[in-house]
Parts: structure tokens; C-alpha cells; sequence
């Protein structure tokens, strides 16, 4: 993880057993940090996006939705590395292909959107909120997805994610991280596109720090 890395998210995995080594400023740094030492001590390395396991295991979440509602006419998806809106196309395309599936990303570090758009993988800078956003890098094989079954990819604001992450807070009681709200943003800024439809909305993450909340409702001075 990298060595910012948001501590309920480093307690959460060390309460798992895991042991966690801290590395790198962000995310991408982490990543290439955890290559290093896997080639160095032949580690099994599991990338978080190039893993055709981790994509059909993440892939199991669509495929409950459908089974639980399986009039849903539109999934939305937060876009990080990809390999959640990867599994939700390759199930939603199997079971229905009708079934609309939309990617969102934080214009604050949009590589997979531009990657997806070229064609290409690209990279970018990253200065989002979202943690579980901040890629500077698109990866091979969810791209190599999302360019066959991804209908659409959106962008939102730094304000649209902090604003959805409010609602989704306050409306539903759910802890969700500023990520795992993308999809509600992206709903948000366009209703009237989902006005009429059945939408499920991926929630992908409720590791959410306190200075994170803080951030999210300052406290009025005294």
C-alpha cells in the first residue's frame, strides 16, 4: 500500500491477518513497489488489474445483482484499474446484452477514460479525492474488455464525487468511500438519461477515513 495510505483500509487488512508493507506515494508507485519485491523474493504477485482470477471473482458481484434483479436495464460502475467494470460488462453481456453498462472515472485522473477513448493505453496525472480512483495508468487487460463490451465512460467532477459520497451518507446510511459513490455521481449529473430505467448502482468501497469525513463536513467555527 502506499505509504499515505488511508488507515482504515491498512487496519482492515492487518485485521484480516495480512501483513502490510508500505510503499510509494500513491497507488501506481505501491504497485510498482510490490513488483520490485515480487521479483526479488519470486512472490506470487496478483496485479490488480492484468488477473483474468481477480476480474471473475470481482466479476461474481454483477452476477448477484442479476440474479437478485434481473430487470436491471443499466449498471454504473466506478472505474479505478477497471477490473470491476470488466467483470460487470462480461456477465452483463452474457446474461443480457441489452443491459447498458456505463464507466465512471474522476476527471481528476481519467488514464482508463483516455485510454479507453484512444484506444491505447495512456497515462495521466492523478489529484482526485477518490483514492480508489487515483491511477495514473490504464492497465492491458481490462481495457482490452472495456474497448469490446463497455457501452459508455463517463468523467465526473471532484465536487460531484464529494457531494454523491454527502448523499449517499446521509440518505442511505451506508459508509461509502468517495470510489464507491462515483457511480451515484455520474447518476446525479445526468438524471434525466436513467429517468424511467432500472439502475443498479455499484457501491465499491466503504473505506473511508475520518479526515476524509472531516473533509466532507467541516465543522463550523465556534
Amino acid at each position: 500500500m502506499p505509504e499515505q495510505a488511508n488507515p482504515v483500509k491498512v487496519e482492515s487488512a492487518r485485521a484480516l491477518g495480512a501483513e502490510v508493507i508500505l510503499g510509494g506515494r500513491d497507488f501506481d508507485e505501491a504497485r510498482e513497489y510490490c513488483e520490485r519485491l515480487a521479483a526479488e523474493h519470486d512472490y506470487r504477485y496478483i496485479h490488480s488489474g492484468n488477473e483474468p482470477s481477480l476480474i471473475a471473482g470481482v466479476a461474481t458481484g454483477t452476477l448477484e445483482i442479476l440474479q437478485d434483479r434481473p430487470d436491471i436495464e443499466v449498471i454504473v460502475v466506478p472505474i479505478g484499474g477497471g477490473s470491476g467494470a470488466a467483470g460487470a460488462c462480461v456477465v452483463a453481456k452474457a446474461v443480457r446484452p441489452s443491459i447498458e453498462v456505463i464507466g465512471v472515472q474522476s476527471e481528476a485522473a481519467p488514464a482508463a477514460y483516455r485510454s479507453w477513448q484512444a484506444r491505447m493505453l495512456l497515462a495521466d496525472s492523478t489529484s482526485t479525492f477518490a483514492e480508489g480512483l487515483a491511477t495514473r495508468t490504464a492497465f492491458e487487460l481490462p481495457q482490452r474488455i472495456l474497448r469490446e463490451l463497455l457501452d459508455d465512460f463517463v468523467l465526473v467532477s471532484e465536487d460531484a464525487l464529494k457531494a454523491a459520497t454527502r448523499v449517499m451518507i446521509s440518505k442511505t446510511r451506508n459508509l461509502v468511500e468517495p470510489a464507491g459513490a462515483a457511480a451515484l455521481a455520474a447518476v446525479l449529473a445526468t438524471p434525466d438519461r436513467f429517468t424511467g430505467r432500472t439502475v443498479a448502482i455499484v457501491c465499491s468501497g466503504g473505506n473511508i477515513s475520518p479526515a476524509q469525513l472531516a473533509e466532507l463536513w467541516p465543522r463550523e467555527p465556534a
